[in-house]
């Protein structure tokens, strides 16, 4: 939510400044506040091999300098300068959908290609469009008014549309791209709204040009801070949260029983639906905990101002969470194939120890249906002087007691033991 409303709030500020006189810039300087934020973006765009974020900046570049150059700089109220403010209202939309739909492919030929004939083809349709001996005798006569028109319909149903379908991408995946993308239309659209041209719209074109530039800064703060695959924040994430506790607190280490297994068995693919899957539940842990992943199928949870007495039902319901949870297989069961012998059965067959009622967890429910268990291990600070680490490690080793005493359960760490003295008496 932080990622969608920030820009937003950025824009109602930036306008109660414009509008109520608080601030007064000249054209020059939001021109050239609109041209630095667009250098900066697109230099972060290719240092962090962002194309889309880099087409978008070039798309913005392009329609403000299209309206600008057939209105001679001011508001446009008609002749090309209008007609231009319409065409952009039209591609600008589109293209930034079509920006939205696709895929990070780097700074290739062969992928630069296409997009940047794309908007050769549009910018010389704009072109054509705006000639003054293309428009109409009513339109090309036309004077500049103090106030721009009503944008047309079709402009403000491309933008709506536009608008639904950003907002439906971000809502599905929670990019700060995606904000970035719909924002910008946003401050575009303001822009346009004052002529495309003028003090107002190149200040909204800088406002535009200024969240794309930082989607990029948020965009490496997700990459560094959460994991991409489960959306959880990540060990950078965890090891800050831990420099941050203050006693009481507690932290909890959960780990996917028989995971390397499931994904011998049934391959990497399923591995990922059953890291998403998993990390869906801890992400809904209640008792005020917070999830992390701190690598492959290793999860920790810190519990800020919790003891292991106010954790454990919390932990409980969690584990019973996972435990009820499965998916459906994507393609064939691959253990229905036909694979040989597999030694490591053969040599697991021959330990005939007493822990053999250990579960699979890692099993089908029902045919096309997987369903996984969890161990969990916990431990709090009851102490003034409990460091993370020694509680970190503290809830490890209850990891392990987990596991080793048939997974699918919630271990407790053992109480540190007391050194006791000996005191000498005299006889």
């Amino acid at each position: 939510m932080k990622s969608l409303l920030a820009p937003a709030i950025w824009i109602v500020l930036f306008a109660a400044l414009l509008h109520t006189g608080l601030v007064a810039p000249s054209v020059a300087v939001l021109t050239f506040a609109f041209y630095a934020a667009l250098i900066a973006g697109l230099l972060m765009a290719w240092r962090f091999h962002s194309s889309r974020i880099f087409f978008a900046l070039l798309v913005l570049f392009l329609a403000e300098h299209g309206i600008s150059y057939f209105s001679s700089g001011h508001a446009a109220a008609g002749g090309p300068g209008r007609m231009a403010v319409a065409a952009v209202g039209l591609l600008l939309p589109l293209n930034f959908v079509l920006i939205s739909f696709g895929k990070e492919k780097g700074f290739t030929f062969p992928t630069l290609a296409p997009a940047a004939l794309l908007l050769f083809i549009e910018c010389v349709t704009v072109a054509v469009l705006c000639r003054p001996e293309a428009l109409a005798p009513s339109v090309r006569g036309a004077h500049h008014a103090a106030l721009a028109p009503p944008l047309p319909f079709a402009t403000m149903v491309a933008f709506a549309a536009a608008t639904i379908v950003l907002l439906i991408r971000f809502l599905l995946f929670h990019k700060p791209v995606e904000s970035g993308l719909l924002w910008a239309l946003a401050a575009s659209l303001l822009a346009l709204h004052f002529g495309g041209a003028g003090r107002f719209a190149s200040a909204y074109f800088a406002t535009a040009a200024f969240i794309l530039a930082v989607s990029m800064v948020e965009t490496s703060y997700l990459l560094a801070y959460h994991d991409e695959l489960t959306t959880l924040p990540s060990r950078r994430a965890f090891h800050d949260a831990l420099l941050r506790l203050e006693t009481p607190y507690s932290i909890a280490m959960f780990d996917i029983d028989h995971f390397k297994r499931c994904n011998d068995t049934y391959g990497h693919d399923t591995g990922d639906q059953v890291l998403r899957l998993v990390a869906s539940r801890l992400a809904r842990v209640t008792g005020g905990g917070q999830a992390y992943r701190c690598g492959g199928e290793e999860f920790a949870i810190v519990f800020p101002g919790k003891t292991t007495k106010d954790v454990l039902d919390h932990l409980e319901q969690l584990r019973a969470s996972v435990e009820a949870s499965s998916f459906r297989l994507r393609g064939g069961d691959r253990r229905q194939v036909e694979r040989g012998t597999d030694r490591r059965n053969v040599r697991s067959a021959g330990r005939g120890r007493a822990g053999h009622a250990i579960r699979q967890l890692a099993r089908v429910t029902t045919p096309g249906e997987l369903s996984v268990t969890a161990s969990i291990g916990v431990a709090s600070s009851d102490r003034e002087n409990s460091s993370p680490e020694e509680i970190l490690q503290a809830a490890d080793k209850a990891l392990y007691r987990a596991k080793a005493g048939g997974r699918n359960r919630v271990e407790v760490a053992s109480p540190p033991r007391r050194r006791t003295r000996k005191t000498a008496t005299i006889a």
